[in-house]
Parts: structure tokens; C-alpha cells; sequence
């Protein structure tokens, strides 16, 4: 039988979850604005550069951080009270997806310290279509927790319609910005 206080802990595991992708949602946007920081002219550039690398500090480290390590304590907590869940596929699959956000945090912590170096890395559109991939994973999550189900064809299928309308609305936005056809966008040069 589960304790009380359980809802309680449940509760924090899901606000720890909104707090992680609000904070990701974040950087991933400072980034990008970073990202074309450092396409300016000086002294535009390392102004911004300054300014956009104080911005990302604290969403990274006092808030993304601390809320995916909590987010996953909470749901280790939570499996150890429900151990008969472990065996069912879409826990299976969620501990999956929370692997798969562990990595993408780290990608993403990374591409923010290079982008801090001011090494040019990855250029606008790819950034773009990277960012997406925090929406997909939450999408996921979301899905996976509610239905508690696994229907892999159907969410293979959903995952495959929704990347393609991301990924065709980022080429077209890229387009318009003139960011995917300029070649020296890619290499950060001003």
C-alpha cells in the first residue's frame, strides 16, 4: 500500500518536469539568439556574447540541473514504492526517454559552453531542428504517462508526422531569415 504522502511526491515529480523543459525551452532560445550573437559586427558581437553567455548561467545551473536531478530522484523514489511498474513497457519506455533527456541536457549543456568560446559549432537551422527535439521528448512523456501504453507503430507514426511538420516549418522560417541559404551563416563568420 502506498503511503499518503505519496500524491505529494508525484506531484513534485511532475513540477520538477515542467521546471526541467521550462529551463530548456529557455537556454535552447538564449542559444539561438546567441548563436546569431556572434554573426554580428564588433563590437556588437561581444557585447551580446557577454550578455547572452550571463543569461544562460542561471537556467542552466540553478534551474535545469537541479530539476532534472530531482526530477529523477523523485522517479526512482516513486518506482521503489511501485516496483511491479518496472516490468510494464511504458515504464520501460519512459525510463528510456529519461535516459535520452539525460544525454540531450549534456548535448546541450555543451553546445552553450562552445557557443560561450565563441566557436561557431552547429549553425542556425541545425540549432533550430535540435531544439525541437526537447518539444518531442516532452510530447512523449506526456503521452506515455497518461495513456500508459506502448503502441509503437502509433507512436512511431505520430513522432514521424510531427518531425516533418517541425522540421518543414523550421526550413521554411530558416528561408525567410535567410539562414539555411547563406553559406557563411554556417561558419559564424559576420
Amino acid at each position: 500500500m502506498l503511503p499518503d504522502w505519496y500524491p505529494a511526491l508525484a506531484a513534485l515529480h511532475i513540477l520538477f518536469m515542467v521546471a526541467f523543459f521550462s529551463a530548456t525551452f529557455h537556454l535552447l532560445h538564449l542559444l539561438l539568439r546567441h548563436r546569431q550573437a556572434l554573426m554580428k559586427p564588433e563590437p556588437d558581437r561581444t557585447i551580446l556574447a557577454k550578455q547572452f553567455a550571463a543569461m544562460e548561467r542561471i537556467p542552466l545551473h540553478l534551474v535545469a540541473w537541479p530539476s532534472l536531478i530531482l526530477l529523477v530522484i523523485t522517479g526512482g523514489w516513486m518506482a521503489w514504492y511501485t516496483p511491479s511498474l518496472l516490468a510494464e513497457a511504458w515504464m520501460q519506455a519512459k525510463l528510456g526517454l529519461t535516459a535520452l533527456l539525460f544525454a540531450y541536457h549534456l548535448v546541450n549543456h555543451r553546445l552553450i559552453i562552445r557557443t560561450r568560446r565563441g566557436e561557431a559549432g552547429w549553425n542556425y537551422v541545425a540549432l533550430l531542428v535540435w531544439a525541437q527535439g526537447a518539444a518531442l521528448m516532452l510530447i512523449v512523456a506526456v503521452f506515455l504517462s497518461v495513456f500508459k501504453q506502448v503502441e509503437w507503430y502509433i507512436g512511431l507514426l505520430g513522432l514521424v508526422v510531427l518531425a516533418t511538420l517541425l522540421y518543414s516549418a523550421i526550413r521554411a522560417f530558416g528561408a525567410k531569415n535567410g539562414e539555411a541559404a547563406s553559406p557563411d551563416r554556417t561558419t559564424g563568420a559576420g
